[in-house]
């Protein structure tokens, strides 16, 4: 382990499931946002239509956005059930305490980060 000690590795755990549901109700929940926008003359005028199609590429960009995080969170508690959370996927030092308070899904250190390593 890092130098983080077991009930910071619980609150982190606790903080990425929660975040985790959070993301998905929201999917579900935006879910007819992302739906292909009708495009019918007869019903809808051609501002109206066009509204909906930038709404609708917004919804589709947000919508990446959580699958891009997801996807953060979900390798962040694969770290944690190997062993291996808090430390850098790209140097393998430990990660700074406090940045993982900011981003419990982070991969990588500061000095990664800086250096210009993805995320």
């Amino acid at each position: 382990m890092s130098e983080l000690e077991e009930q910071d590795l619980d609150r982190f755990r606790s903080r990425l499931v929660s975040r985790r549901a959070e993301l998905a109700a929201l999917a579900e929940s935006r879910a007819e946002d992302r739906q292909a926008v009708e495009l019918d003359q007869t019903r809808v005028g051609r501002l109206s239509r066009m509204d909906a199609l930038q709404g609708q590429a917004m919804s589709l960009a947000t919508h990446k956005r959580r699958q891009d995080e997801l996807r953060r969170i979900e390798l962040a508690l694969q770290r944690l059930d190997a062993g291996e959370y808090g430390y850098c996927t790209a140097c393998g030092v430990a990660i700074s305490p406090k940045r993982l308070d900011l981003d419990p899904a982070v991969p990588i250190c500061i000095d990664c980060a800086a250096a210009g390593e993805r995320e």
